[in-house]
């Protein structure tokens, strides 16, 4: 394994905590899809599912602008890989999408992301609001979901990496 996952501080003050466990996060997909090929990482689990690591490293990369760069500062940008006539179009891929590009997008957008929560403080609230309820959020929020946003997919890496090569791992 290259990919360096850093363990979170186990007695980090509560920003440092959140993100740390996003960073680690970050790296376990990152982890889950190394020394693959393009055609290993455009695998989909099981039809009728698109899902595949390559797909969910795009969707991350949306998922990323879309809560740091959208909503919490009020940026007005457009999806990356989906569009409302193709609402997941990070899932649908071709021979021409490839782990360089997805890759370098997403970190792209990690980097966006970084940048825009340092502007804000946990309680800071976001520009941008719920589509539901109209109100906004606090980055504490932002970065909870986007733990949650992470691990929920990372379970799902698992699975489409050992169905790809037999490799498992926590």
């Amino acid at each position: 394994m290259t990919t360096q996952r850093t363990e979170p501080a186990q007695n980090a003050d509560e920003r440092a905590m959140l993100e740390g466990w996003l960073d680690y996060h970050r790296q376990t997909l990152e982890w889950k899809c190394e020394g693959l090929t393009d055609a290993q990482l455009r695998t989909a689990a099981v039809p009728p599912s698109e899902l595949s690591l390559l797909g969910l490293v795009r969707h991350m990369a949306d998922v990323e602008r879309g809560w740091f760069r959208k909503v919490l500062v009020g940026e007005d940008l457009g999806p990356i890989h989906y569009s409302e006539a193709d609402p997941d179009g990070e899932f649908h891929l071709t021979e021409e999408d490839t782990w360089e590009a997805a890759y370098a997008t997403w970190q792209t957008e990690i980097a966006e992301a970084r940048r825009c929560a340092a502007g804000f403080a946990l309680d800071d609230l976001s520009r941008g609001t719920s589509r539901h309820t109209k109100e906004p959020f606090n980055l504490r929020w932002i970065y909870t979901h986007m733990i949650e946003e992470y691990a929920r997919h990372n379970g799902h890496a698992d699975l489409l990496r050992e169905r790809i090569d037999g490799a498992t791992g926590e």
